[in-house]
């Protein structure tokens, strides 16, 4: 076995705990009529019940318009997946960094921006990262 093919197997193991979150919810929304396709090993995933959750679920300001969990890119619509996928695929690196930690660490990052009086999302060092290394700004 080539030493990529080593690497992406663990990074994918590493990050499966979040991502098999991210399964299930694929599969709810799947029964409900949505839609996944896999774009460069990423499954991304889009319909009624993810539009539903990232504008009800998501503690945002304004709409979240889409998430990550491990290899799992939850959005809106096709569209939406589309124009922010350079942003989610920075947050599918940081999953494959830190692993089942990831979403743990995120939540810290969030409460130290908040109690620091900073924007608890836009000034979470996750995003940050992710704006940084994209050219999306759509918050």
């Amino acid at each position: 076995m080539r030493k990529n093919t080593i690497l992406r197997i663990f990074f994918y193991c590493w990050a499966f705990p979040n991502t098999f979150i991210g399964l299930i919810i694929t599969l709810i929304n799947k029964i409900s009529g949505g839609e996944e396709r896999i774009v460069s090993g990423v499954l991304e995933v889009h319909g009624a019940f993810i539009s539903l959750l990232l504008k009800r679920c998501i503690p945002l300001k304004s709409d979240a318009l889409a998430l990550t969990l491990g290899h799992v890119v939850l959005g809106q619509s096709l569209e939406i997946l589309e124009r922010t996928r350079e942003h989610e695929r920075v947050h599918v690196k940081q999953y494959e960094r830190y692993g089942l930690f990831f979403l743990p660490l995120y939540a810290l990052a969030t409460l130290v921006a908040w109690m620091q009086g900073k924007r608890p999302y836009r000034d979470n060092c996750f995003e940050i990262e992710a704006y940084d290394n994209s050219t999306i700004d759509y918050f």
